[in-house]
């Protein structure tokens, strides 16, 4: 039987240590035998997470018998990991166990240095913060999660539950991971590089700037053509000046600020209103259908229908932006 060993730290996200108990719990053989014992593991006794507290009965001693190690993500203000929790994991590896982190679980795989080198995913919101802290990985923030072979990263909780099946897949065969896919009432069809859906803010423009009438006019036109000639015009700069001060004030360009500003519109127009894909372009100011399809994807990760189908709301338009 296959040793699946749960490292639950303080401050943990019940969601995602609910995710891989649940999948590798319903995993069955053909002859109905249970091919992986899940357990919890802790430094202490007692682990806090949000709104729950766990009794944990097996201390870190637990992670010399797994075959594979994951660790949850820790709710923010966690703080550092306990050298002890390091120290296990470093162990585990150096022994050949496979480890697996869910979330914001990779900031703990980047401290004990089991990342230095590789590729990795966390929840997209994460992502920059892990880049700039660990720059020796290489932080993948659109995919649903990466496999390095002994080690592997997920983004949240969803996608933990989809490199859970993946790795089942890799223990069993594909038959195995599908009964346990139907069983947890979710796809088996989604792979590793399948993208993550990633809402894009807009950098902020400060109050007051003087950037701020033209930021206006550009959401009140997004539909026509906006050059940045146009822009600079309307700011009486040079366009040289006008984009210097633009990334001063919001660290990117006016094109990329232009790009994120109608890709939101069209993800509003997707979620809210039943419009075709082509009339959709045109209101965001893509002009063609096929140029929306292909910058839509690249920022977002994922194209304009399957966006739809994921976010469609009941709502409508208002009459203002028809």
């Amino acid at each position: 039987m296959h040793a699946v060993v749960i490292l639950a730290l303080d401050h943990v996200v019940p969601f995602d240590l609910a995710a891989p108990l649940q999948v590798f719990d319903w995993a069955r053989l053909p002859d109905g035998r249970r091919p992986y014992r899940v357990r919890l593991c802790a430094e202490s006794p007692e682990v806090r997470g949000d709104g729950l507290s766990l009794r944990i009965d097996r201390g870190l001693e637990a992670l010399a018998d797994a075959d594979t190690v994951i660790v949850p993500g820790c709710a923010p203000g966690a703080g550092p990991t306990p050298e002890p929790a390091l120290a296990a994991l470093r162990q585990a590896a150096e022994a050949g166990t496979r480890i697996a982190s869910v979330c914001t679980g990779a900031f703990v795989l980047a401290e004990a240095g089991l990342l230095d080198g590789l590729r990795a995913t966390t929840h997209w919101v994460a992502a920059g913060q892990l880049a700039r802290r660990y720059p020796q990985i290489t932080v993948e923030p659109e995919v649903l999660y990466v496999d390095n072979g002994q080690i592997l990263t997920s983004a949240g909780a969803a996608a933990a539950m989809d490199m859970c099946l993946h790795m089942i897949r890799r223990d069993l065969g594909s038959a195995v991971a599908a009964d346990a896919a139907r069983m947890c009432v979710m796809p088996l069809e989604r792979e590793g590089g399948q993208a993550q859906f990633i809402v894009h803010e807009q950098p902020p423009v400060p109050r007051g700037s003087t950037l701020e009438p033209v930021m206006e006019w550009i959401e009140d036109n997004l539909a026509g053509e906006i050059t940045l000639g146009a822009l600079a015009a309307r700011s009486g700069m040079s366009e040289r000046t006008f984009s210097r001060r633009f990334r001063e004030q919001t660290g990117t360009t006016p094109l990329q600020w232009l790009l994120r500003a109608r890709v939101r519109r069209a993800q509003y127009l997707l979620e809210n209103s039943d419009r075709a894909i082509e009339r959709i372009a045109q209101q965001a100011g893509f002009g063609s259908s096929t140029a929306f399809r292909e910058r839509f994807r690249r920022v977002v990760g994922t194209t304009p229908q399957a966006y739809r189908s994921a976010f469609h709301g009941k709502a409508r338009v208002p009459a203002a932006l028809s």
